[in-house]
This record gives C-alpha cells, structure tokens and sequence, in this order.
C-alpha cells in the first residue's frame, strides 16, 4: 500500500469515525429533548375562540395580547346566533368560545348532544326588567304586555324576575327552564310575549316592559335608567365562562387561556367596556 493509499484510508477512517460520532452524538440530543418535560404546551400555540360580536370584542383585544405574552396565539371568531358557538365548538372548527352560562349549555347539551365542558368563568350580566314608560314595577298597569327572551334558559331566568317584581308567581317546584305555561298566577293579566334573545330588546318601544340580557340591552340602546329590576348578583347560576370540547379541560394551553382572561389587566378593560352592567365572575 502507497503513502497515499494509507492517508487516504486514515483519512476516509477518520471521517467516518467523526461522522459516526455526529450521528450519536445527534441521536443522544434527540433522546434527551423529547426526555425533558415541556414547560408550557400553550408555548407558540394558536387557537381560535368562538365569542359574540359586539362589546366582547373590545374585551377579547385584551385576552389576546395577556396570552400573547405567555406564548398563546389566540383568533377570535365572532358569532352573531347564540346557537353558532358551540356547534363551531363541537365540529371543532374553534378550540373554545366563551359566551354562555350553565343553565344554556345544559339545555344545548340535552338538545344536541354536544361534548362541552366548562374550564373558567368570565362574568355575569344581571337581567333585568327595562321599560321606556313606567319608573316602577308598581307602575305597570293591568294588561300589560311584557317581552321575554324565549331560549329556554333565559325565559325561565326571566319569568324569575317577573316573580321577584311580584308581576307573576311560577308553580312550586318549578325549576330554571320555566316556561309560560309554568306561570300559576297573574294578578295583573299581563301578557308574556316570547321573543327572540336579540329582538326583545330592540322591541321595547312596543312593549311596556321586557326583560332583557344585559349585553343584548347595551346593543338596543338600553341603560341603567331604563331597568326597573334586575335579579340578585349573588350565587347566581348565569355566571358566563370559557368552554372546551370534552377532554381538553386538562391541557396546559386551556389553563393558559383561562389565566389570560383571569386578571386585573382584562378586569380593567371589562369594567370600562361593560360599564357596571356586567361583573366579572372569577
């Protein structure tokens, strides 16, 4: 063998030898990272969130920029049909949507059969009795004709506020998906008319009174000054909240998530969208 032939083969030996050496030494690299926990699977995550158009909006502006901080890319969707929300959720068209209380996820479930759990609440908006004409419960005539959302949750949660105003009383026993034809007594005949969530707001120039959700009230140009009664804030059951498919609940980007709408930053920006009408509920 020539001078030349044995370089050549010290060489070719040497680098096979390094190479080798590359290849175990990146293998090992390999093995050890996917051996360390990951610290945040919310890391460079991007998800899409279902919400209502409107004031939420401005709210979810800020959710966005909180997890973008914490390494969570969020897209709003905004929906105009309570009833879009979940059904995107359910496809899994979005990752999440927050819009709804308990009481309405409940009904959607037995209804549809969705697979939707809820991982942490955002805020609560009182309902309550608005009227244009009268200063008072005590005001409002015989006859009157009194608009009620008619989604099942939210006409038994206004029938309940028809009862506390001493307006109607609802038959014992009666649970929170009442319904008109639960109503026991009437002292006054008024006349329950049942209304789109969205329309019987905007209805109440020709209604004497209706009540109304508190977010729908602000896009009618309702106020304060025009709600007569409101239902108690404490241990309500219509608190609102964040929901996820079934199974997710548990994912490091969900707690992200419900961290990045549960703070004072978000809190600040709630209170000055919502005015008081809403109060945040974590």
């Amino acid at each position: 063998m020539t001078k030349t032939n044995n370089f050549n083969f010290l060489t070719s030996s040497v680098s096979r030898r390094a190479g080798l050496a590359v290849m175990i030494a990146s293998a090992a690299s390999l093995i050890g990272f996917a051996a360390l926990p990951s610290t945040s699977l919310a890391a460079d995550k991007s998800i899409k969130v279902g919400i209502m158009s409107g004031e939420d909006e401005d709210v979810w502006r800020v959710v966005t920029a909180e997890a973008a901080k914490k390494g969570l890319k969020i897209e709003t969707i905004a929906f105009n049909d309570y009833t879009q929300p979940n059904e995107a959720l359910e496809r899994g068209e979005i990752d999440a949507n927050a819009f709804q209380h308990q009481p309405y996820l409940d009904n959607q479930i037995k209804t549809n059969g969705y697979h939707i759990v809820s991982v942490g609440y955002t805020g609560v908006w009182p309902i309550g009795l608005y009227t244009k004409k009268y200063k008072s419960v005590a005001e409002i005539p015989t006859g009157a004709v009194v608009g009620v959302p008619n989604d099942p949750s939210n006409e038994g949660r206004a029938l309940r506020v028809l009862q506390n105003a001493g307006l109607i009383k609802l038959k014992d026993g009666t649970g929170i998906l009442a319904t008109v034809a639960d109503v026991s007594e009437n002292p006054k005949n008024i006349e329950i008319k049942e209304l789109d969530a969205g329309i019987v707001g905007r209805s109440i120039d020709d209604l004497d009174a209706a009540v109304v959700n508190t977010d729908w009230a602000l896009k009618s140009g309702l106020s304060a000054t025009d709600r007569i009664i409101q239902e108690p804030v404490n241990d309500n059951p219509y608190r609102n909240f964040i929901a996820v498919k079934q199974g997710n609940e548990n994912q490091d980007w969900v707690k992200t998530l419900v961290a990045s709408y549960q703070n004072d930053t978000v809190k600040a920006a709630f209170d000055k969208v919502y005015k008081g009408t809403g109060i945040s509920a974590y």
